[in-house]
């Protein structure tokens, strides 16, 4: 999800997944893959930034956890290894 802020100054949040299309009419229009119109504060850079900010974050958070369980079970065939050869 990515924070923007509406004209009037509110917060929130929106399912990047969920933008069809972002436009600048003059306000910066989102509109979602359900029809409906958002209008908010930053402009299209800016919503273009964030969401490729919070992809950027989920790829990453993705790539540890496959390095992590990488490494986990490296440990555990490495342990398996000197259980075996310890005839334990």
């Amino acid at each position: 999800m990515i924070q923007l802020t509406r004209l009037n100054n509110s917060r929130l949040a929106i399912n990047s997944d969920l933008i069809k299309f972002v436009e600048a009419a003059p306000d910066t229009v989102l509109t979602l893959v359900s029809g409906e119109k958002v209008v908010v504060r930053e402009g299209v850079a800016e919503v273009i930034e964030r969401v490729r900010e919070f992809r950027r974050s989920i790829l990453c958070g993705a790539h540890s956890a496959f390095r992590l369980a990488a490494e986990n079970a490296k440990a555990v065939s490495s342990q398996d290894d000197v259980s075996a050869e310890s005839g334990g």
